[in-house]
């Protein structure tokens, strides 16, 4: 599976953005998927996962009420939509797909380990 993250940029604080993931590849619904960040001296984090149909999400306390990870299959491209931005959200972005029918497809772990195919990142800036 290739991953290839878009839509960073420099936002100022309040703002929002919106980051995709196309995969090419095997099928796009056996994998989950998440979103992580590694701001600059700290560790990466998870973001946001969602499981093969959307039906289950999950969010670091962080981000919760401002962003909101979704998946379109038809498009094999996994969302970030991130509302209400402020500075400390300033990073790079990875996507992320865990191993085929893993069992990250169907829960969504938020443990970077289970992820087994990444991008190549995409900057986020939030400026104050």
């Amino acid at each position: 599976v290739q991953l290839q993250a878009s839509g960073g940029g420099l936002v100022q604080a309040g703002g929002s953005l919106r980051l995709s993931c196309a995969a090419s590849g095997r099928t796009f619904s056996s994998y989950g998927m998440g979103w992580f960040r590694q701001a600059p001296e700290k560790e990466r984090e998870c973001v946001a996962t969602v499981n093969w149909n959307g039906g289950i999400t999950r969010y670091a306390d962080s981000v919760k009420g401002r962003f909101t990870i979704f998946r379109d299959n038809a498009k094999s491209t996994v969302y970030l939509e991130m509302n209400s931005l402020k500075p400390e959200d300033t990073a790079v972005y990875y996507c992320a797909a865990s191993g085929a029918y893993s069992r990250s497809t169907y829960v969504a772990m938020t443990d970077a380990n289970d992820y087994v195919y990444w991008g190549q990142g995409t900057q986020v800036t939030v400026s104050s």
